[in-house]
């Protein structure tokens, strides 16, 4: 099958790319725009660490194919700060409550919290273990992932 042409706005930058058929998200986002805070872990969909928003959505960039990004709005960890690279209220808090530890997790957890806190704006603890459930961290224990969370909530309740 023959490569195909695409073209996307990622981080809200337009992107246009000619690709297999077979290449992931992730791959295009890791190798041809060079984003690299997209990390592979388990390639099947399960860690949670390729995390990224695709038209607001938090998907698995592993498993979504390049050519189904077309036309697409995608944002990447590189994405979530501001542009001027002010952290965001997610990103400060995992850094103020030691929501990460050797990081490979991260930029999916921040994603995922990121689109989580958008649509459950004052979660319970349960919903916030809930929704950490897709995202695998081999070295935190969750503790200060889950304080993280509960922190920016609340940030993000007191600026309204």
């Amino acid at each position: 099958m023959p490569d195909l042409d695409i073209q996307l706005q990622i981080n809200g930058r337009a992107r246009r790319g000619t690709v297999p058929p077979r290449l992931t998200l992730a791959d295009f986002l890791r190798e041809r725009c060079r984003l690299t805070g997209t990390h592979l872990g388990c390639e099947h969909g399960v860690c949670g660490a390729c995390t990224v928003l695709m038209d607001g959505e938090a998907v698995r960039s592993c498993t979504v194919l390049a050519v189904q990004a077309d036309g697409a709005e995608v944002t990447t960890v590189e994405g979530v700060a501001a542009p001027d690279g002010t952290l965001s209220v997610v990103q400060a808090a995992f850094r103020d409550h030691h929501g990460l530890q050797c990081g490979f997790c991260t930029p999916g957890l921040i994603v995922s919290v990121t689109a989580f806190l958008r649509d459950h704006p004052a979660p319970s603890d349960e919903e916030i273990r809930d929704a950490l459930s897709g995202n695998l961290c081999r070295c935190t224990g969750y503790q200060g992932i889950l304080n993280a969370v509960r922190a920016a909530a609340q940030a993000l309740e007191e600026s309204g």
